[in-house]
């Protein structure tokens, strides 16, 4: 624009006076014509905002026109938020600004600037305007952010105009220039001469952006409305929602919470799922915390009608905390990406129904108020359709769950429609039904409970007690029509209560539900629910009451069913029973009996039978199950109260045989007053001991102990007459059977030695050797010492048993014989003291020992020296107490037994190596007898052989009359190692093999063939080597076979456990004959 200048002029009044006329004429003209351009700028900035309609339009012509005339960068214009007494940019020259490619300018452009910062405030009142310089004010406190970033790009000077709207500031034109000379006066008139135009040019454009963005708002609120019209569902809800606010440019997500139906607290109902923090932990925990409605920023929303907007920056400098404050805290204002979010208030009428929450930096409020009340009247219309499909699916389960029950019969089934349809309908965790008792007590009937519970201790005690009707929870629930909801640490703080619930807060349950099991009015037992209120919501109470109505009618039906079932079983039971102990004999096929009735069918365990003894005072043991204690803790002590005397006159068992009906004994309470048999009944885990009198007619025979917890009286009463009566018969049979067992064994026994026996009228016997022999004999045999008999193996030692035997005063019974040699380590004690069924594998029955047998008679223990270490010892307490115990026995069993024991062994020098007991040496060799060799009995061969040639020629059928004299020296020449059995064995062979009437031929061993040179060698040896030789030459002669048919040991004539012993005792290896 062109400035007025002044001129010079020469000195002189006339000069003077016409040179200042000249410069006022020239001054008016410039004023003139400043005026004249000042109006042209003006008209012509004013047609161009007339004509201007768009936003962005107005800045750009307005510096556009203005840069012809006046130099400067750029210009912003700005409007004030009186509200917020703050200032924000509104149009911007963006191409023109020295900024325009700094990194801070987007959100200096989204940010808002106090109105008293030391920039807008150089405008002093009246002055609509200011001009000045940055440098004088940069460095003031508080100076805006933007008009740093300008001062760095180079921008040294600005200026404010004042835009006002009926006398009241509502912006500012904000120029700027690099040039500190920029903006004159004139530059200022024009400005101020503009202002008005640019004020109205801005209020319209503000007002044509209202009114459009009202349009908008009006279109997005019918489409969103239309949209949402259509949703039936939360889902489509959701997906119309997202889909519609995502539109909205100012919106950043959404989430909304609705008001439980307990009316205080606020849970999760949708939300915008595409968020980046979906993931986060902090955000789930945020999600899933159920809020109070009077607490924090929900609170505030819900204490109005109106849009609460929230800024987080403040509320966090302020102190305040919430949920939401405390998730963007975690977050970070980087990493949330936003500042603010706005609340809004769900209402149907006065109905409230929840919060709408948006993410926004600014948004017109009137919209989202329209926005939630559609989302509101949608949300209500679902909750309805829910209702509505709700109602049907209970009245449909309520149906089918009806049809269910009407045809059910077993517990079973009901469980199996119970965890189909119950559970499911009111998400119940666990759940229990509970009976009332015949004894005015309820107990449960089905539970349902997982394992974690099942697995604590006092799970069982708990289920399978029975608590009394009068109990406060009990009553509690039979007194209301409605189902009651227990606090357990409540009902836990008192004493008193029933125990499971004291189980229940052990637990950890905090709400149960308890509800009457009613049919036709009368109470029939309780339900206990345990429900997930997190899943349930809302208990639906009338649901509750008619889903448990039909439970009560099965849970009766089953019941009766169960009864009459019972019954049916007990009487065909009894009838089987009564059928079985009429086929009982033994002992082990009552209990087989007792067993299958009992623990079977009435699942109790039977403890003991004691029956008294013959004496008519002591008790003892008859029957008991062996595998009731058979625990490491509890066996030994078992074992102690079995072998316990117990009299008629012992305080339990007085009790019991006094009485009629049966004693029940508490297990817990007799334990506390010190019952000896109470700490064994524990470790069953039984509560209860029933014990009963076993009589017949009027005579008691014994107790029967059994453990429950609970019993049917009348029948087990049935089941105690019926066995007293089969005790009774088995006591009879048992004797009857003993007898004949005792007959039968003495019999078999009696064949079995007849058949060994050799056929002896005397001993055989007459030269000084015998003598001796039959004086010592002679001198024992009246008493009941016991007998050691010595001598090598064939001299005869079992016939003069038997001759001792014959001639004492046990004649008249039979002696029994046990070879020792020729047992089985394992077996050997078995059959000397005999053993009872199961003691062992194969023990199939029980079965007396030898020394039971030889019982008031003799027992020839032969081959003593081969007995076994640990069988002597027992051996030896027999001989000393005169008393055993069967094996796997507990009783003991008094014997009158004299022991004659033989043996070829040198006892002596198996003592000190250690193979034999010295304290059973010396309590065997009491009365040694040594019997001689045949080779020191020459004199007795010749006897022997011609008694042995009699026996064996009426055997064989052959007629041979006698011995020939070269036979005869043959045989007293020989050594004899086998002794008498080896010569009589030698005479049936030769027989045999002789073919007249006369034995002219003894088969001896070869090495005794040459009767010159073989017996002078036999001569020089010692009695080992020749009996070494012997049994070589002879293991030779059968191919190395010892035992069996053709077997060296039967050559020989002694068992083959024998002959092993010699061949180890004189060292004869295999390759010795096996060659």
């Amino acid at each position: 624009m062109p400035s007025i200048k002044s001129s010079g002029g020469k000195a002189g009044v006339g000069v003077k006076v016409a040179k200042k006329d000249a410069v006022e004429k020239h001054s008016l003209r410039q004023q003139i014509e400043y005026y004249k351009t000042e109006r042209e700028i003006l008209l012509a900035l004013s047609n161009d905002i007339t004509k201007v309609r768009g936003k962005d339009d107005l800045i750009k012509v307005f510096s556009s026109r203005l840069k012809q005339y006046f130099y400067f960068t750029h210009a912003v214009i700005s409007l004030i938020n009186h509200q917020k007494k703050t200032y924000y940019p509104f149009l911007i020259d963006r191409e023109s600004m020295p900024i325009r490619h700094r990194t801070e300018l987007p959100s200096l452009l989204k940010m808002e600037f106090v109105i008293t910062d030391p920039f807008l405030t150089q405008v002093k009142s009246p002055n609509t305007s200011a001009a000045f310089l940055l440098d004088d004010i940069i460095n003031e406190p508080g100076i805006p952010g933007f008009l740093k970033v300008n001062y760095e790009c180079g921008i040294r000077k600005a200026m404010i105009v004042e835009l006002k709207n009926k006398m009241e500031t509502f912006g500012h034109v904000l120029m700027y220039s690099d040039k500190t000379d920029s903006f004159p006066d004139d530059f200022k008139d024009v400005l101020e001469g503009i202002a008005p135009h640019l004020s109205n040019a801005v209020t319209n454009i503000i007002i044509n952006q209202e009114m459009s963005q009202k349009d908008n708002d009006k279109s997005f609120l019918i489409d969103f409305s239309h949209d949402i019209a259509l949703t039936r569902t939360k889902n489509e809800l959701n997906l119309a929602i997202h889909q519609s606010l995502k539109k909205l440019a100012q919106i950043k997500t959404y989430f909304i919470r609705t008001l439980d139906d307990n009316g205080i607290t606020l849970s999760p109902f949708m939300h915008d799922e595409k968020v980046f923090y979906e993931n986060d932990p902090g955000f789930k925990h945020l999600y899933q915390t159920k809020m109070r409605k009077d607490e924090g920023i929900t609170g505030r929303v819900l204490s109005g009608n109106a849009p609460v907007q929230i800024d987080f920056a403040k509320e966090v400098k302020q102190g305040n905390t919430d949920y939401y404050i405390e998730f963007w805290k975690s977050l970070g204002p980087e990493k949330a990406g936003f500042q603010k979010m706005v609340g809004v208030p769900l209402k149907t009428g006065t109905a409230m129904l929840g919060v709408l929450w948006v993410i926004t930096q600014k948004i017109n409020l009137e919209l989202l108020e329209g926005i939630s009340a559609q989302i509101s009247i949608a949300i209500s219309n679902i909750r309805s359709n829910e209702e509505i499909a709700e109602r049907e699916a209970e009245k449909s389960a309520l149906l089918s769950l009806s049809e269910e029950i009407a045809a059910l019969k077993k517990k079973e089934d009901l469980q199996e429609v119970v965890n189909k349809q119950f559970k499911t309908l009111f998400s119940i965790e666990d759940f229990g039904f509970l009976q009332i008792n015949e004894d005015h007590t309820y107990s449960s009937f089905m539970l349902d409970l997982g394992n974690r519970i099942k697995a604590e201790p006092g799970y069982d005690e708990i289920t399978s007690e029975k608590f009394p009707v009068g109990d406060p929870v009990f009553e509690q629930m039979m007194n209301s029509e409605n189902p009651v909801v227990f606090e357990v640490d409540k009902l836990a703080a008192h004493t008193g209560m029933p125990s499971y619930v004291y189980f229940w807060k052990k637990l950890g349950v905090k709400r149960i539900l308890g509800t009457a099991l009613r049919v036709g009015g009368k109470n029939i037992g309780c339900a206990f629910l345990h429900i997930d209120t997190n899943k349930s919501g809302k208990l639906k109470i009338n649901l509750l009451k008619a889903v448990c109505a039909h439970i009560s009618v099965a849970v009766s039906n089953i019941i009766s069913t169960e009864q009459i079932y019972k019954k049916h079983k007990e009487q065909t039971f009894l009838l089987e029973f009564s059928n079985d102990i009429a086929r009982v004999r033994t002992k082990a096929e009552l209990q087989a009996a007792i067993f299958k009735v009992l623990e079977k069918t009435m699942h109790i365990q039977l403890a003991m039978i004691q029956v008294i003894d013959e004496d008519g005072f002591n008790l003892s043991p008859f029957m008991y199950d062996t595998t009731l204690y058979d625990k490491s803790r509890s066996k030994s002590f078992f074992d102690e109260m079995v072998a316990r005397r117990v009299t008629i006159n012992e305080y339990y068992t007085t009790k019991v045989l006094a009485s009629d009906e049966g004693v029940v004994l508490n297990v817990d309470d007799e334990a506390a007053t010190g019952n000896p048999y109470a700490r064994l009944w524990q470790t069953t885990g039984f509560k209860h001991t029933y014990a009963l009198p076993l009589r017949t007619g009027s005579k008691n025979l014994g107790t029967i102990w059994l453990h429950a917890n609970h019993v049917s009286e009348l029948m087990v009463k049935g089941i105690c007459a019926q066995i007293s009566i089969a005790i009774a018969n088995i006591q009879a049979n048992e004797k009857l059977l003993a007898y004949k067992k005792q007959l039968e064994v003495e019999n078999d026994y009696l064949r079995e030695q007849i058949s060994t026996l050799y056929n002896f009228s005397d001993i055989i016997g007459s030269g000084p050797e015998m003598q001796k022999v039959y004086h010592l004999m002679s001198l024992v045999a009246e008493s009941n010492s016991t007998v050691l008999l010595l001598g090598e193996t064939g001299t005869g030692k079992e016939l003069i048993a038997r001759a001792i035997h014959n001639a004492s005063p046990r004649k008249d019974k039979l002696m029994v014989k046990v070879n020792c040699a020729a047992l089985p380590p394992n077996l050997i004690e078995s059959e000397l003291f005999g053993h009872e069924k199961g003691a062992f594998t194969g023990a199939i029955e029980r079965r007396i020992g030898k020394f039971e047998l030889a019982n008031n008679s003799t027992l020839f223990l032969d081959e003593i020296g081969e007995m076994p270490l640990e069988t002597q010892v027992k051996l030896l307490r027999v001989l000393q107490e005169r008393e055993l115990e069967r094996v796997g026995g507990k009783t003991t069993i008094k014997v009158d037994v004299r022991i004659i024991a033989a043996t070829n062994r040198n006892l002596e020098s198996e003592v000190k190596s250690g193979r034999f007991r010295s304290d059973l040496f010396y309590r065997l060799n009491v009365f040694p007898i040594t019997l001689p060799p045949l080779r020191n009995r020459i004199e007795d061969i010749e006897a022997l052989a011609v008694f042995f040639l009699a026996r064996y020629c009426k055997n064989s059928g052959k007629n041979i009359t006698s011995i020939s004299a070269k036979c005869l020296r043959e045989l007293k020449g020989y050594a004899w190692p086998g002794n008498v059995r080896e010569l009589e064995h030698l005479i049936e062979r030769s027989i045999l093999l002789t073919q007249g009437n006369v034995l002219n031929e003894i088969q001896l061993p070869k090495a005794f063939g040459n009767e010159d040179n073989d017996y002078a060698d036999a001569s020089n040896k010692t009695l080992e080597e020749l009996e070494r030789n012997y049994i070589i030459e002879v293991l030779k002669k059968c191919s190395g076979k010892i035992s069996g048919s053709g077997g060296a040991a039967g050559a020989l004539g002694i068992p083959s456990t024998t002959l092993h012993s010699k061949m180890k005792k004189l060292n004869i290896m295999k390759g010795d004959y096996f060659q």
